[in-house]
């Protein structure tokens, strides 16, 4: 009995156990499975990387204070971040990779960045 690609339809030559008749068949095969969690995974990084990018382009020193306005006029995404570090005063930090945020009073945030 001869196997069938179930990509393309073409007769698969070759080893018993062989599924796909060739590279590109197999990996537009598993493309289509994976396309609705790969969108996701790509866009939240790409959300992450953007978040990334303005905190390192706000935050030139390793220490700096910025008004919420400021950031959301730079389309930060405050739903975004890698990690959260609470201190022992009480203190939360977000963080992008290295890169983090402190709530202040009055919309005000300490851009820090970690050593």
């Amino acid at each position: 009995m001869q196997k069938q690609c179930p990509e393309c339809g073409k007769k698969i030559i070759g080893r018993e156990d062989k599924k796909f008749c060739s590279d590109y068949c197999r990996n537009a095969f598993n493309n289509k499975i994976n396309r609705d969690s790969k969108n996701l995974i790509r866009n939240t990084n790409n959300r992450l990387r953007k978040n990334y990018k303005i905190l390192c382009d706000l935050n030139k020193s390793g220490k700096t204070k910025v008004t919420r306005v400021k950031l959301l006029n730079h389309n930060f995404d405050f739903t975004f971040f890698t990690s959260i570090y609470r201190t022992k005063t009480g203190n939360t930090y977000y963080y992008v990779y290295d890169q983090g945020y402190l709530p202040l009073e009055n919309d005000f945030y300490l851009l820090i960045k970690k050593d």
